[in-house]
This record gives structure tokens, sequence and C-alpha cells, in this order.
């Protein structure tokens, strides 16, 4: 997309005068609306506003006015400068913030502070748009807010924008000196490398854990007959000789002769 001229309107006004071309071309060139060209034609429109002439300036060449008479669909072209300018250089500052959300900026750089400590008080800067002596008091915690901050993310609060943080946070990772691992002695194994059961572990390795596997009511009821058929095999002499014990010499009451001939015993 070509761009206009220096001077939209008066270059217009001039057009208007002294060329016969149409509306619809001078508005096209001046980048304006062809009813504002009809307006200035008329003298509704700038009516105060004197004429440029385009081909002093240099936008414009009478070959390329000479066509567009001639042929009413060209669409004319500025020329090209006959001076290349250097770009002017943008100076790198402090952001600017609106001031409807300055109140949210020690919030950002708290949270900023809190979050991305790796960050350099310029970086945050260029972030927010702040000074670093508030950076500092808001570190230092002597700030005259400091009570009531909380932290806030800068890219919630429209400060700066997500592209920017990835970028900032990228650098300073990036230029921060490299962690030295300091060896701190053995620690603890992971939760899967001492829980998983090592070589050579089965539950029929283990007979506990196989005889409570194989217990079933077939086995129960058979070792309960094996039980009974052992009583039955023990011998009637030794059962009748268990059921004959008297136990009344056991249970019987103690007499004083008894108590008699303690106390002799004793004497001697």
């Amino acid at each position: 997309m070509s761009t206009g001229p220096l001077m939209p309107k008066a270059t217009a006004v001039w057009l208007v005068d002294n060329t016969a071309l149409t509306f619809t071309q001078i508005a096209e060139f001046c980048k304006l609306h062809p009813l504002e060209v009809k307006g200035i034609a008329d003298g509704e429109v700038a009516s105060g506003i004197k004429g440029l002439d385009p081909t002093v300036s240099g936008q414009l060449t009478r070959d390329e006015i000479a066509l567009g008479e001639r042929n009413a669909a060209h669409v004319l072209r500025i020329a090209p400068p006959k001076v290349k300018l250097p770009e002017a250089k943008r100076r790198r500052g402090p952001r600017y913030t609106p001031v409807s959300r300055r109140q949210d900026r020690p919030n950002a750089i708290l949270w900023l502070l809190r979050n991305h400590p790796e960050l350099k008080d310029a970086q945050i800067m260029r972030l927010v748009g702040t000074t670093k002596s508030t950076i500092e008091q808001i570190r230092e915690r002597t700030h005259w807010n400091s009570a009531n901050l909380s932290p806030a993310d800068p890219v919630t609060l429209g400060l700066c924008s997500q592209i920017d943080l990835d970028f900032e946070v990228s650098r300073a990772i990036k230029d921060a000196p490299p962690r030295t691992e300091v060896d701190s002695g053995g620690s603890l194994l992971p939760a899967e490398i001492s829980t998983a059961p090592r070589f050579g572990d089965s539950d029929e390795a283990d007979p506990r854990r196989g005889g409570e596997a194989d217990l079933d009511v077939e086995n129960v009821f058979a070792r309960l007959k094996t039980l009974q058929q052992d009583e039955d095999s023990e011998p009637a002499s030794e059962r009748d000789a268990a059921d004959n014990v008297d136990l009344r010499g056991v249970f019987a009451p103690h007499t004083g002769d008894d108590e008699d001939e303690s106390d002799d015993q004793g004497e001697r």
C-alpha cells in the first residue's frame, strides 16, 4: 500500500484547480474520500487552504499527471524519494504506563520479584515502566504501601505482554551463571525403587504366603478329618487312664493334722 502525500488536502486543492484528473483519482492519490474531493471542488471543504504543487515537492511527476488525464482508470503513484533519510532509532526508555494503571505497578513489581527473582532491575523497569528506587523499596519492604500490596501478574494487569515477559525471563536465565551442584550426601531412594519387588521374591518362595493362598474349604475339612482319625487311633488304655484320674485328692479340703505336721516341722 502506497503512502499519501505530506499535505493531502493542500495537494488535492492544487490538483482540482490545475489538472483535469477525476475526483476518484485525486481521492485515491491523496487518501481522501471522493465526496470530500467533490466538496473541495465546490468550495465547501478546505476553502481557506492554499494549494500545494506536488511536482515541486517531488511527490508527483508531470508525466504521471498527463498519463492520468489521458486514462481515467489510471491510478496515480507517488514518486520515489530522491534522498533516502535514515530511519530514526527509537530510544528505548521506560515503558509508558497509562495513568489508570499506574497504581497497579507496585503489585506487578512484587509479583515479578517473587516469581522471577532472576530478572534484573533494568528488565523489570522495561517491563513495568518503573524506577529503580521503587523496585528497591518494594524488595526491602520500605515502600509506603507495602502492607497493602498483593502480587499480581503484569500481563493480566495489562502492563506488558506475555511475549515481552517470556523474552526477558529467557534472557535472564541465559545470562545467569551456571549453578554448581553441591554434594549433600546420601539421599532417600525414590518410592518406585524402594517398593519394587526384589529379584527372586514371589509368593511361591514364601511358604507362609503360599500356605495362606492354598487354604480353601476342602483343605480345612480334610485336616479336620485327619485330626479325628488321630484321636480315634489313640490307645484305649491311655484314654481310660486319663478318664479314671481321681480328682478327689486334688480338690480335697485341708485338715488340721496337716497343719500340726507343718508346725512341728517348723519347730524342728
